[in-house]
Protein backbone atom coordinates (compact mmCIF):
# COMPACT_ATOMS: atom_id res chain seq x y z
CA UNK A 1 0.00 0.00 0.00
CA UNK A 2 2.81 2.10 0.94
CA UNK A 3 6.55 2.07 -0.22
CA UNK A 4 9.01 4.64 0.74
CA UNK A 5 12.68 4.58 -0.77
CA UNK A 6 15.50 6.71 0.49
CA UNK A 7 13.37 9.11 1.94
CA UNK A 8 15.57 12.27 3.43
CA UNK A 9 13.99 15.76 5.11
CA UNK A 10 15.84 18.71 5.46
CA UNK A 11 15.49 22.15 7.65
CA UNK A 12 16.60 25.20 7.01
CA UNK A 13 17.28 27.09 10.26
CA UNK A 14 19.15 30.03 11.35
CA UNK A 15 22.45 27.70 11.68
CA UNK A 16 22.26 26.22 8.33
CA UNK A 17 20.73 22.71 7.02
CA UNK A 18 19.85 20.36 9.02
CA UNK A 19 19.08 16.73 8.33
CA UNK A 20 16.15 15.52 10.13
CA UNK A 21 15.43 12.25 8.00
CA UNK A 22 18.46 10.20 6.07
CA UNK A 23 17.82 7.56 3.27
CA UNK A 24 15.08 5.93 5.61
CA UNK A 25 13.14 2.85 3.24
CA UNK A 26 10.10 0.93 4.54
CA UNK A 27 7.03 -0.95 3.46
CA UNK A 28 3.08 -0.91 4.38
CA UNK A 29 1.60 -3.89 3.51
CA UNK A 30 -2.54 -3.85 3.24
CA UNK A 31 -4.22 -5.00 7.12
CA UNK A 32 -0.78 -4.50 8.85
CA UNK A 33 0.20 -2.37 11.71
CA UNK A 34 3.27 -0.87 11.50
CA UNK A 35 5.36 0.86 14.55
CA UNK A 36 8.23 3.34 14.49
CA UNK A 37 10.12 3.91 17.78
CA UNK A 38 12.50 6.15 19.23
CA UNK A 39 13.31 8.88 20.92
CA UNK A 40 12.47 12.40 20.13
CA UNK A 41 14.86 14.06 17.61
CA UNK A 42 15.07 10.37 16.15
CA UNK A 43 12.55 11.95 12.80
CA UNK A 44 9.43 9.93 13.45
CA UNK A 45 6.65 12.30 13.25
CA UNK A 46 8.96 14.14 10.47
CA UNK A 47 8.49 10.97 8.42
CA UNK A 48 4.81 11.17 9.10
CA UNK A 49 4.56 14.83 7.94
CA UNK A 50 7.14 14.46 4.92
CA UNK A 51 4.05 11.35 3.72
CA UNK A 52 1.15 13.74 4.61
CA UNK A 53 3.00 16.66 2.90
CA UNK A 54 2.33 18.87 5.97
CA UNK A 55 6.03 19.90 6.92
CA UNK A 56 6.56 23.38 8.87
CA UNK A 57 7.92 26.48 6.59
CA UNK A 58 11.51 25.48 6.35
CA UNK A 59 11.51 21.62 5.96
CA UNK A 60 11.68 20.08 2.42
CA UNK A 61 12.11 16.48 0.76
CA UNK A 62 15.23 16.75 -0.47
CA UNK A 63 15.39 13.36 -1.96
CA UNK A 64 13.70 9.73 -2.16
CA UNK A 65 10.27 8.57 -2.73
CA UNK A 66 6.93 8.29 -1.43
CA UNK A 67 4.37 5.86 -3.48
CA UNK A 68 1.13 5.52 -2.11
CA UNK A 69 -1.59 3.17 -4.56
CA UNK A 70 0.43 4.12 -7.07
CA UNK A 71 0.72 7.90 -6.40
CA UNK A 72 4.00 9.68 -6.10
CA UNK A 73 3.08 11.73 -2.65
CA UNK A 74 6.38 13.52 -3.21
CA UNK A 75 5.72 14.97 -6.68
CA UNK A 76 1.89 15.31 -6.37
CA UNK A 77 -0.15 18.53 -6.82
CA UNK A 78 -1.47 20.38 -3.61
CA UNK A 79 -4.79 19.68 -4.99
CA UNK A 80 -4.36 16.10 -5.18
CA UNK A 81 -2.71 15.81 -1.78
CA UNK A 82 -5.78 17.84 -0.28
CA UNK A 83 -7.92 15.46 -1.43
CA UNK A 84 -5.94 12.23 -0.30
CA UNK A 85 -5.54 13.56 3.06
CA UNK A 86 -8.80 12.47 4.90
CA UNK A 87 -10.09 10.83 2.69
CA UNK A 88 -7.06 8.12 1.41
CA UNK A 89 -4.43 9.02 4.67
CA UNK A 90 -5.65 10.32 7.67
CA UNK A 91 -3.72 10.69 10.62
CA UNK A 92 -4.45 11.19 14.87
CA UNK A 93 -2.13 14.19 16.48
CA UNK A 94 -0.46 13.52 19.19
CA UNK A 95 -2.22 16.56 21.51
CA UNK A 96 -5.89 16.06 20.72
CA UNK A 97 -6.61 19.58 22.79
CA UNK A 98 -4.45 21.12 20.20
CA UNK A 99 -5.69 19.42 17.02
CA UNK A 100 -9.38 20.63 17.97
CA UNK A 101 -10.57 23.99 17.78
CA UNK A 102 -11.30 25.15 20.79
CA UNK A 103 -14.73 27.69 19.70
CA UNK A 104 -16.21 25.08 17.29
CA UNK A 105 -17.91 22.32 18.02
CA UNK A 106 -16.85 18.70 18.26
CA UNK A 107 -19.78 17.49 16.18
CA UNK A 108 -19.50 20.71 13.13
CA UNK A 109 -15.81 20.01 13.38
CA UNK A 110 -16.53 15.83 11.99
CA UNK A 111 -18.78 17.54 9.57
CA UNK A 112 -15.97 19.71 8.28
CA UNK A 113 -14.16 16.70 7.03
CA UNK A 114 -17.26 14.63 5.96
CA UNK A 115 -18.28 17.68 3.61
CA UNK A 116 -14.62 18.79 2.89
CA UNK A 117 -13.88 15.30 0.82
CA UNK A 118 -18.00 14.84 -0.59
CA UNK A 119 -18.78 12.40 2.03
CA UNK A 120 -21.78 14.23 3.25
CA UNK A 121 -24.63 16.68 2.37
CA UNK A 122 -25.60 19.66 4.67
CA UNK A 123 -28.48 17.73 4.94
CA UNK A 124 -27.02 14.18 6.12
CA UNK A 125 -24.03 15.91 7.41
CA UNK A 126 -25.49 15.65 11.26
CA UNK A 127 -26.52 12.23 10.84
CA UNK A 128 -22.88 10.76 9.66
CA UNK A 129 -21.15 12.95 12.13
CA UNK A 130 -23.04 11.49 14.92
CA UNK A 131 -22.24 7.90 13.25
CA UNK A 132 -18.46 8.65 13.16
CA UNK A 133 -18.91 9.34 16.61
CA UNK A 134 -20.76 6.50 17.58
CA UNK A 135 -18.25 4.05 15.33
CA UNK A 136 -15.15 5.05 18.25
CA UNK A 137 -17.90 4.56 21.15
CA UNK A 138 -18.63 7.45 22.45
CA UNK A 139 -21.65 7.12 24.43
CA UNK A 140 -24.90 9.26 23.46
CA UNK A 141 -23.15 10.92 21.03
CA UNK A 142 -26.33 13.07 19.99
CA UNK A 143 -25.86 15.05 23.30
CA UNK A 144 -22.17 15.16 22.70
CA UNK A 145 -22.07 16.64 19.09
CA UNK A 146 -22.69 19.90 20.60
CA UNK A 147 -19.72 19.77 23.01
CA UNK A 148 -17.06 21.73 22.88
CA UNK A 149 -13.33 20.23 23.46
CA UNK A 150 -12.96 22.08 26.45
CA UNK A 151 -16.10 20.07 27.85
CA UNK A 152 -14.79 16.52 27.19
CA UNK A 153 -12.09 14.61 29.20
CA UNK A 154 -8.66 14.08 27.39
CA UNK A 155 -9.79 10.44 26.49
CA UNK A 156 -12.75 11.88 24.71
CA UNK A 157 -11.37 14.32 22.69
CA UNK A 158 -8.80 11.81 21.52
CA UNK A 159 -11.95 9.50 20.40
CA UNK A 160 -13.05 12.84 18.73
CA UNK A 161 -9.64 12.83 16.88
CA UNK A 162 -10.13 9.28 16.16
CA UNK A 163 -13.44 9.87 14.55
CA UNK A 164 -12.38 12.66 12.66
CA UNK A 165 -9.51 10.74 11.19
CA UNK A 166 -11.61 7.78 10.60
CA UNK A 167 -14.81 9.61 9.25
CA UNK A 168 -14.10 9.53 5.24
CA UNK A 169 -12.96 5.55 5.97
CA UNK A 170 -9.28 5.83 5.00
CA UNK A 171 -7.44 3.53 3.55
CA UNK A 172 -3.83 4.22 5.51
CA UNK A 173 -4.69 5.70 9.32
CA UNK A 174 -1.19 7.84 10.62
CA UNK A 175 -1.18 7.62 14.19
CA UNK A 176 1.38 9.64 16.05
CA UNK A 177 2.12 9.49 19.98
CA UNK A 178 -1.92 8.98 20.03
CA UNK A 179 -2.37 7.87 23.77
CA UNK A 180 0.49 10.35 25.28
CA UNK A 181 -1.11 11.97 28.39
CA UNK A 182 -3.75 9.43 28.42
CA UNK A 183 -4.43 7.58 31.95
CA UNK A 184 -3.71 3.43 31.79
CA UNK A 185 -7.33 2.09 31.07
CA UNK A 186 -8.10 5.24 28.55
CA UNK A 187 -4.96 4.35 26.71
CA UNK A 188 -6.01 0.79 26.29
CA UNK A 189 -9.76 1.66 25.16
CA UNK A 190 -8.19 3.85 22.49
CA UNK A 191 -5.53 1.81 21.07
CA UNK A 192 -8.10 -1.48 21.05
CA UNK A 193 -10.65 1.03 19.55
CA UNK A 194 -8.11 1.76 16.87
CA UNK A 195 -6.94 -1.77 16.24
CA UNK A 196 -10.51 -3.22 16.16
CA UNK A 197 -11.42 -0.31 13.04
CA UNK A 198 -8.56 -1.14 11.11
CA UNK A 199 -9.28 -4.68 11.40
CA UNK A 200 -13.11 -4.65 10.43
CA UNK A 201 -12.57 -2.00 7.80
CA UNK A 202 -9.15 -3.68 6.50
CA UNK A 203 -7.14 -0.77 7.09
CA UNK A 204 -3.41 0.05 7.21
CA UNK A 205 -1.76 1.77 10.15
CA UNK A 206 1.58 3.56 11.14
CA UNK A 207 1.51 3.59 15.22
CA UNK A 208 4.30 6.46 15.91
CA UNK A 209 5.07 6.18 19.55
CA UNK A 210 8.53 6.43 22.40
CA UNK A 211 6.93 3.27 24.46
CA UNK A 212 8.18 0.35 23.38
CA UNK A 213 5.62 -1.95 25.30
CA UNK A 214 2.70 -0.23 23.57
CA UNK A 215 4.06 -1.20 20.53
CA UNK A 216 5.32 -4.35 20.90
CA UNK A 217 1.48 -5.33 21.96
CA UNK A 218 -0.37 -3.90 19.43
CA UNK A 219 2.21 -3.60 16.16
CA UNK A 220 2.84 -6.39 13.42
CA UNK A 221 6.08 -4.98 12.45
CA UNK A 222 8.66 -2.25 14.45
CA UNK A 223 11.24 -0.02 13.01
CA UNK A 224 13.62 1.76 15.48
CA UNK A 225 15.09 5.33 14.24
CA UNK A 226 17.56 6.98 15.44
CA UNK A 227 18.91 10.56 14.39
CA UNK A 228 17.02 10.16 11.18
CA UNK A 229 18.01 6.99 10.00
CA UNK A 230 16.56 3.02 10.75
CA UNK A 231 18.61 1.22 12.73
CA UNK A 232 16.81 -1.76 12.95
CA UNK A 233 13.19 -3.59 11.99
CA UNK A 234 12.00 -6.36 12.83
CA UNK A 235 8.82 -8.73 14.57
CA UNK A 236 8.11 -7.05 17.73
CA UNK A 237 9.28 -9.81 19.95
CA UNK A 238 12.12 -10.73 18.33
CA UNK A 239 13.27 -7.08 18.85
CA UNK A 240 12.59 -7.11 22.13
CA UNK A 241 13.92 -10.62 23.14
CA UNK A 242 17.19 -10.28 21.23
CA UNK A 243 17.53 -7.01 19.91
CA UNK A 244 20.67 -6.00 17.65
CA UNK A 245 21.66 -2.74 17.87
CA UNK A 246 22.80 -1.39 20.51
CA UNK A 247 20.25 1.81 20.47
CA UNK A 248 17.36 -1.04 20.35
CA UNK A 249 18.90 -2.39 23.53
CA UNK A 250 19.25 0.80 25.39
CA UNK A 251 15.47 1.31 24.46
CA UNK A 252 14.48 -2.03 25.39
CA UNK A 253 16.50 -2.03 28.49
CA UNK A 254 15.11 1.20 29.81
CA UNK A 255 11.32 0.04 29.27
CA UNK A 256 10.07 -0.74 32.72
CA UNK A 257 8.62 -4.40 32.73
CA UNK A 258 7.86 -7.10 35.29
CA UNK A 259 11.22 -8.05 37.60
CA UNK A 260 13.53 -5.31 36.09
CA UNK A 261 14.92 -2.68 39.32
CA UNK A 262 15.21 0.50 38.72
CA UNK A 263 18.75 0.35 38.03
CA UNK A 264 18.32 -2.35 35.26
CA UNK A 265 16.60 0.61 33.23
CA UNK A 266 20.30 2.02 32.89
CA UNK A 267 22.83 1.37 30.68
CA UNK A 268 25.60 -1.17 31.91
CA UNK A 269 27.91 1.51 32.58
CA UNK A 270 25.81 3.46 34.42
CA UNK A 271 24.66 1.23 36.80
CA UNK A 272 25.61 1.67 40.74
CA UNK A 273 24.73 -0.02 43.61
CA UNK A 274 21.46 0.62 44.77
CA UNK A 275 21.06 2.94 47.55
CA UNK A 276 19.52 1.22 50.79
CA UNK A 277 16.45 2.58 51.80
CA UNK A 278 14.69 2.45 55.48
CA UNK A 279 11.76 4.13 55.79
CA UNK A 280 10.98 4.84 59.60
CA UNK A 281 7.76 3.47 61.11
CA UNK A 282 7.11 7.15 62.28
CA UNK A 283 4.89 9.26 59.51
CA UNK A 284 5.51 12.85 58.21
CA UNK A 285 2.03 12.75 56.83
CA UNK A 286 -1.48 11.77 57.98
CA UNK A 287 -4.44 12.48 56.06
CA UNK A 288 -7.89 12.32 57.91
CA UNK A 289 -11.26 12.22 56.02
CA UNK A 290 -9.86 14.36 53.63
CA UNK A 291 -13.12 16.30 51.52
CA UNK A 292 -13.05 18.79 48.78
CA UNK A 293 -16.05 19.48 47.49
CA UNK A 294 -17.19 21.73 44.46
CA UNK A 295 -19.80 24.25 43.53
CA UNK A 296 -21.25 22.60 40.32
CA UNK A 297 -23.94 23.83 37.66
CA UNK A 298 -26.67 21.52 39.11
CA UNK A 299 -25.57 21.23 42.56
CA UNK A 300 -22.67 20.50 44.71
CA UNK A 301 -19.44 18.02 43.25
CA UNK A 302 -17.63 16.30 45.79
CA UNK A 303 -14.01 15.33 43.78
CA UNK A 304 -12.42 14.08 47.20
CA UNK A 305 -14.75 12.11 49.48
CA UNK A 306 -13.29 11.39 52.92
CA UNK A 307 -10.00 9.74 52.27
CA UNK A 308 -7.70 8.99 55.21
CA UNK A 309 -3.76 7.69 54.90
CA UNK A 310 -0.60 8.56 55.97
CA UNK A 311 3.01 8.23 54.71
CA UNK A 312 5.95 7.71 56.63
CA UNK A 313 9.40 9.41 57.29
CA UNK A 314 11.51 8.29 54.20
CA UNK A 315 8.90 6.28 52.29
CA UNK A 316 7.70 6.59 48.74
CA UNK A 317 3.89 6.45 48.89
CA UNK A 318 2.14 6.00 45.29
CA UNK A 319 -0.94 7.41 44.32
CA UNK A 320 -2.75 6.39 41.09
CA UNK A 321 -5.98 5.59 39.31
CA UNK A 322 -7.46 7.35 36.30
CA UNK A 323 -8.19 10.87 35.54
CA UNK A 324 -10.70 12.78 37.42
CA UNK A 325 -10.39 10.10 40.11
CA UNK A 326 -9.24 13.11 42.69
CA UNK A 327 -5.41 12.38 42.25
CA UNK A 328 -4.53 15.93 41.39
CA UNK A 329 -7.30 18.18 43.64
CA UNK A 330 -5.91 15.93 46.55
CA UNK A 331 -2.06 16.73 45.41
CA UNK A 332 -3.10 20.40 45.33
CA UNK A 333 -4.20 20.27 48.98
CA UNK A 334 -1.85 18.53 50.75
CA UNK A 335 1.05 20.94 48.96
CA UNK A 336 -1.37 23.91 49.85
CA UNK A 337 -2.16 24.88 46.48
CA UNK A 338 -6.36 24.32 47.39
CA UNK A 339 -8.04 24.52 50.37
CA UNK A 340 -9.99 21.60 52.00
CA UNK A 341 -13.68 21.32 52.38
CA UNK A 342 -13.19 18.97 55.60
CA UNK A 343 -10.74 16.82 56.95
CA UNK A 344 -7.41 17.52 58.27
CA UNK A 345 -3.50 17.41 57.01
CA UNK A 346 -1.24 16.46 59.42
CA UNK A 347 2.46 17.37 58.51
CA UNK A 348 5.21 17.21 61.15
CA UNK A 349 2.66 16.89 63.42
CA UNK A 350 0.77 20.02 62.91
CA UNK A 351 -2.51 20.13 61.33
CA UNK A 352 -1.95 22.25 58.06
CA UNK A 353 -4.89 21.92 56.79
CA UNK A 354 -6.71 24.91 59.04
CA UNK A 355 -4.28 27.59 57.58
CA UNK A 356 -5.65 28.94 54.59
CA UNK A 357 -3.80 28.44 51.21
CA UNK A 358 -2.68 31.96 50.68
CA UNK A 359 -1.76 32.68 54.62
CA UNK A 360 0.38 29.43 53.84
CA UNK A 361 2.85 30.77 51.72
CA UNK A 362 4.44 32.65 54.45
CA UNK A 363 4.22 30.31 57.24
CA UNK A 364 7.91 28.48 57.97
CA UNK A 365 6.52 25.08 57.06
CA UNK A 366 5.69 26.52 53.52
CA UNK A 367 9.77 24.88 52.64
CA UNK A 368 9.09 21.92 53.71
CA UNK A 369 6.51 20.80 51.32
CA UNK A 370 6.97 21.03 47.42
CA UNK A 371 6.02 19.93 44.35
CA UNK A 372 7.47 18.29 41.15
CA UNK A 373 5.07 19.27 38.32
CA UNK A 374 3.81 16.72 35.75
CA UNK A 375 4.62 19.16 32.52
CA UNK A 376 8.40 19.99 32.61
CA UNK A 377 7.79 22.76 30.10
CA UNK A 378 4.55 24.90 31.15
CA UNK A 379 5.98 24.78 34.90
CA UNK A 380 8.81 26.70 33.74
CA UNK A 381 8.72 30.43 33.52
CA UNK A 382 9.77 30.72 29.34
CA UNK A 383 11.73 34.19 30.51
CA UNK A 384 13.40 32.55 32.85
CA UNK A 385 17.05 30.81 32.87
CA UNK A 386 17.34 27.90 34.58
CA UNK A 387 19.11 29.67 37.26
CA UNK A 388 16.90 31.84 37.52
CA UNK A 389 14.21 28.93 37.82
CA UNK A 390 16.55 27.43 40.44
CA UNK A 391 16.88 30.81 42.41
CA UNK A 392 13.46 31.60 43.28
CA UNK A 393 12.90 29.82 45.77
CA UNK A 394 16.28 30.45 47.07
CA UNK A 395 15.66 34.40 46.93
CA UNK A 396 11.68 34.50 48.26
CA UNK A 397 11.79 31.78 50.87
CA UNK A 398 15.26 30.86 52.04
CA UNK A 399 16.32 35.00 51.85
CA UNK A 400 19.63 33.62 49.96
CA UNK A 401 21.98 36.70 48.31
CA UNK A 402 25.44 36.80 46.39
CA UNK A 403 27.45 34.39 46.50
CA UNK A 404 26.02 32.09 49.23
CA UNK A 405 23.15 31.40 46.93
CA UNK A 406 25.39 31.17 43.19
CA UNK A 407 27.10 28.33 45.18
CA UNK A 408 23.72 27.04 46.43
CA UNK A 409 22.36 27.10 42.81
CA UNK A 410 25.81 25.41 41.10
CA UNK A 411 25.58 22.99 44.24
CA UNK A 412 22.02 22.41 43.31
CA UNK A 413 22.57 21.75 39.31
CA UNK A 414 25.49 19.24 40.50
CA UNK A 415 23.15 17.27 42.68
CA UNK A 416 20.51 16.52 40.28
CA UNK A 417 23.18 16.11 36.89
CA UNK A 418 22.59 19.17 34.92
CA UNK A 419 25.72 20.45 33.54
CA UNK A 420 26.73 24.16 35.08
CA UNK A 421 27.15 25.16 31.14
CA UNK A 422 23.41 24.76 31.16
CA UNK A 423 22.37 26.83 33.95
CA UNK A 424 22.13 30.16 31.53
CA UNK A 425 20.04 28.92 29.05
CA UNK A 426 16.28 29.48 28.76
CA UNK A 427 13.84 26.50 28.85
CA UNK A 428 12.93 26.09 25.05
CA UNK A 429 16.88 25.37 24.82
CA UNK A 430 16.49 22.69 27.17
CA UNK A 431 15.53 19.22 26.61
CA UNK A 432 12.35 17.61 28.36
CA UNK A 433 15.17 15.47 30.65
CA UNK A 434 17.26 18.88 30.93
CA UNK A 435 14.14 20.84 32.05
CA UNK A 436 12.80 18.13 34.36
CA UNK A 437 16.00 18.38 36.12
CA UNK A 438 15.66 22.14 36.29
CA UNK A 439 12.25 21.80 38.00
CA UNK A 440 13.40 18.90 40.82
CA UNK A 441 16.32 21.40 41.46
CA UNK A 442 14.02 24.03 42.37
CA UNK A 443 11.89 21.52 44.11
CA UNK A 444 14.60 20.81 46.55
CA UNK A 445 16.78 23.97 46.58
CA UNK A 446 14.89 24.69 50.12
CA UNK A 447 15.89 20.95 51.26
CA UNK A 448 12.25 20.32 51.87
CA UNK A 449 11.06 17.09 53.93
CA UNK A 450 8.46 16.26 51.65
CA UNK A 451 8.42 15.76 48.44
CA UNK A 452 4.54 15.83 45.50
CA UNK A 453 5.69 14.25 42.25
CA UNK A 454 3.15 14.57 39.66
CA UNK A 455 3.26 12.42 36.60
CA UNK A 456 6.84 13.93 36.74
CA UNK A 457 8.51 11.72 34.00
CA UNK A 458 5.07 10.85 32.10
CA UNK A 459 6.14 12.79 28.81
CA UNK A 460 9.99 11.59 28.57
CA UNK A 461 11.36 9.57 26.19
CA UNK A 462 12.37 6.24 28.07
CA UNK A 463 16.03 6.66 28.44
CA UNK A 464 15.72 9.90 29.78
CA UNK A 465 12.95 8.89 31.95
CA UNK A 466 15.22 6.35 33.34
CA UNK A 467 17.88 8.57 34.14
CA UNK A 468 15.05 10.74 36.23
CA UNK A 469 13.77 7.81 38.27
CA UNK A 470 16.78 6.90 39.32
CA UNK A 471 17.54 10.71 40.28
CA UNK A 472 15.16 10.59 42.25
CA UNK A 473 16.21 7.64 44.24
CA UNK A 474 19.20 8.84 44.89
CA UNK A 475 17.86 11.81 46.31
CA UNK A 476 15.49 10.19 48.68
CA UNK A 477 18.39 8.35 49.78
CA UNK A 478 20.99 11.30 49.60
CA UNK A 479 18.27 13.63 51.49
CA UNK A 480 15.86 11.44 53.34
CA UNK A 481 12.88 13.02 51.17
CA UNK A 482 9.20 10.96 51.49
CA UNK A 483 8.00 11.29 48.43
CA UNK A 484 4.25 10.76 46.98
CA UNK A 485 4.73 9.61 43.58
CA UNK A 486 1.31 10.38 41.27
CA UNK A 487 1.28 8.08 38.41
CA UNK A 488 -0.78 6.63 35.71
CA UNK A 489 1.95 4.05 34.78
CA UNK A 490 1.90 1.14 37.37
CA UNK A 491 4.98 0.11 35.82
CA UNK A 492 7.07 2.71 36.94
CA UNK A 493 5.31 2.69 40.45
CA UNK A 494 5.78 -0.67 41.19
CA UNK A 495 9.83 0.25 40.89
CA UNK A 496 9.75 3.23 42.58
CA UNK A 497 7.16 2.84 45.41
CA UNK A 498 7.14 0.81 48.72
CA UNK A 499 2.74 1.39 49.07
CA UNK A 500 0.43 2.23 46.78
CA UNK A 501 -2.62 3.85 46.83
CA UNK A 502 -5.54 3.40 44.11
CA UNK A 503 -8.37 5.75 44.07
CA UNK A 504 -11.54 5.93 42.08
CA UNK A 505 -14.30 8.53 41.86
CA UNK A 506 -12.63 10.52 44.77
CA UNK A 507 -12.58 7.68 46.99
CA UNK A 508 -9.51 5.26 48.28
CA UNK A 509 -10.55 1.49 46.59
CA UNK A 510 -7.52 0.00 47.56
CA UNK A 511 -4.19 0.54 49.59
CA UNK A 512 -1.31 -1.30 50.49
CA UNK A 513 2.58 -2.65 50.11
CA UNK A 514 3.62 -2.02 46.41
CA UNK A 515 4.37 -5.54 45.94
CA UNK A 516 1.60 -7.02 47.40
CA UNK A 517 -0.91 -4.82 45.43
CA UNK A 518 0.67 -5.41 42.27
CA UNK A 519 0.78 -8.77 42.40
CA UNK A 520 -2.05 -9.77 44.40
CA UNK A 521 -4.68 -6.91 44.02
CA UNK A 522 -8.09 -7.49 45.97
CA UNK A 523 -10.19 -4.48 44.16
CA UNK A 524 -12.10 -5.44 40.79
CA UNK A 525 -10.76 -1.52 39.66
CA UNK A 526 -6.98 -2.35 40.74
CA UNK A 527 -7.49 -5.57 38.50
CA UNK A 528 -8.51 -3.45 35.73
CA UNK A 529 -5.75 -1.25 35.68
CA UNK A 530 -2.56 -3.69 36.27
CA UNK A 531 -4.52 -5.66 33.53
CA UNK A 532 -4.29 -2.36 30.97
CA UNK A 533 -0.99 -2.07 31.38
CA UNK A 534 1.02 -2.51 28.23
CA UNK A 535 3.55 -5.72 28.99
CA UNK A 536 6.25 -6.09 27.05
CA UNK A 537 7.89 -9.52 25.89
CA UNK A 538 10.29 -10.68 28.28
CA UNK A 539 13.59 -9.75 27.93
CA UNK A 540 16.27 -12.67 26.51
CA UNK A 541 19.42 -13.55 28.71
CA UNK A 542 21.88 -10.97 27.35
CA UNK A 543 24.48 -12.75 24.84
CA UNK A 544 28.30 -11.04 24.39
CA UNK A 545 28.76 -9.01 21.63
CA UNK A 546 31.36 -7.58 19.78
CA UNK A 547 31.65 -3.88 20.30
CA UNK A 548 31.60 -2.88 16.62
CA UNK A 549 27.72 -2.55 14.92
CA UNK A 550 27.25 -5.00 12.25
CA UNK A 551 25.31 -4.46 9.18
CA UNK A 552 21.77 -5.08 8.60
CA UNK A 553 22.63 -7.99 6.86
CA UNK A 554 25.24 -9.70 9.28
CA UNK A 555 23.01 -9.14 12.11
CA UNK A 556 20.75 -10.91 10.26
CA UNK A 557 22.70 -13.65 10.25
CA UNK A 558 24.17 -13.61 13.54
CA UNK A 559 20.41 -14.20 14.78
CA UNK A 560 19.79 -17.01 12.79
CA UNK A 561 23.41 -18.58 13.78
CA UNK A 562 22.04 -18.31 17.44
CA UNK A 563 18.75 -19.16 17.12
CA UNK A 564 19.82 -22.80 15.33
Amino acid sequence: MLTVKDLSVMFQTRRGAVDAVRGISFEVSKGEILGIVGESGSGKSVTSYALMRILDIGGTIKAGEATYSGVDLRRAAERDMRDIRGREISMIFQNPRAALNPIRKVGHQIEDVLRQHAQATRYDARRKAIAAMEAVKINDAANRYDAYPFELSGGMCQRIVCAIALACNPRLLIADEPTTGLDITTQKAVMDLVRDLIRERNMSSILITHDLGLAAQYCDRLLVMKDGRIVEQGDPTQIFSQPQHSYSRKLVDATPRTGASVRDLLPKDMRAAAPVLNPSSAPILEVRNLVKTYAGKSGPVQAVKGISFKINRGQCVGLVGESGCGKSTTSEMLVRLMDATAGQIVFDGGDIAKIPARAFAKDPRRADIQMVFQDATDSLNPRYTARQTIAEPLRRLGKMRGRARSARIEELAGLVGLPLSLLDRFPHQLSGGQKARVGIARAVALEPKFLILDEPTAALDVSIQALVLNLLVDLRAKLGLSYLFVSHDLHVVRLLCDHVIVMKDGQIVEQGPAQQIMVNPQDDYTKSLIAAAPKPPERAIEIPRPELEKTHVEQTAIHDKRAS
